[in-house]
């Protein structure tokens, strides 16, 4: 193990934890939605279920995945980006992750099949620093699978995992913050919860805003929606959906009559809709 990687190994934890707490404060000092619980219902499932447990095991199959394709292919020792600078590698894989996430989120809110492993991560009522994680398992193994393993097939530098999970994780936190954001022209071209909230809008039956850390993909795609004024009337979905985690689970593999979010209908004044 490198250096860099045992530095990363202690700083990662330390930075998320910190960045988690910042949050919880910023969101009792300046919330969006004041009436906003921070013991809300789901809280210990998207924690303990979502955001430990799942992380985790998924964290070992997702290198176990990584590591087979890595002998299979042999393309880890051609060293394609090893001479690269560490900040241009970072770069270059966040960047090109976020695009294929615009594009496979909005791919989601488009496919039956796809919103199955998605409805989970929208179906909370409550948008908050915890929100982010309660997404699908298999939803989790498709994307880290894709945004990970790139990153060892190509060579960089091994402590790169560690720097784009702490900023993913961070991220997250912070465009699902119950926070009152106001960036300014910031907001053309980094994501912040004043976009992502409508994201999550009960009333948004067309998704909007799909981009996670860079807004300029949805400016440039034309799936903007950030209304001068006014607030979501909720979140979440119109269809029941369960609690617990196991249940949440086994929800998308259930028959069930209705379509996908993804129904085009107009937007409300303000925003620019999809396709």
């Amino acid at each position: 193990m490198s250096h860099a990687v045992r530095i990363w190994s202690i700083l990662s934890p330390v930075c998320i934890v910190a960045g988690a707490l910042i949050l919880i404060a910023l969101e009792r000092w300046r919330p969006y939605s004041p009436r906003q619980r921070f013991l809300r219902p789901g809280l210990l499932d998207d924690l303990l279920g979502y955001a430990l447990i799942q992380s985790y095991l998924l964290g070992l199959v997702i290198a176990r995945i990584t590591g087979w394709l890595d002998s299979a292919t042999g393309l880890g020792r051609l060293h394609l980006v090893s001479g690269w600078p560490v900040a241009l590698q970072l770069a270059f894989f966040i960047v090109t992750h976020d695009l294929y996430i615009y594009l496979f989120h909005r791919l989601q809110h488009r496919s039956p099949f796809l919103w199955r492993i998605h409805e989970a991560h929208h179906a909370t009522r409550d948008v908050d620093w915890l929100s982010g994680a309660r997404s699908h398992a298999i939803e989790i193994l498709i994307n880290q699978t894709i945004e990970f393993a790139p990153i060892v097939l190509l060579g960089a530098a091994p402590e790169l995992a560690i720097i784009k999970l702490t900023i993913d994780s961070l991220w997250g936190m912070y465009i699902h913050s119950n926070l009152d954001v106001h960036s300014g022209r910031l907001q053309k071209v980094i994501n912040g919860p004043e976009m992502h909230r409508w994201h999550h809008a009960l009333e948004i039956v067309d998704g909007v805003n799909f981009a996670t850390k860079f807004a300029f993909w949805d400016w440039l795609f034309k799936t903007a929606h950030h209304p001068p004024g006014g607030k979501p009337a909720g979140y979440g979905i119109a269809e029941p959906f369960p609690s617990g985690y196991f249940a949440q689970q086994l929800h998308a593999f259930l028959p069930r009559p209705t379509a996908p979010q993804a129904v085009a209908t107009p937007l409300p004044d303000g925003g620019v809709g999809g396709e």
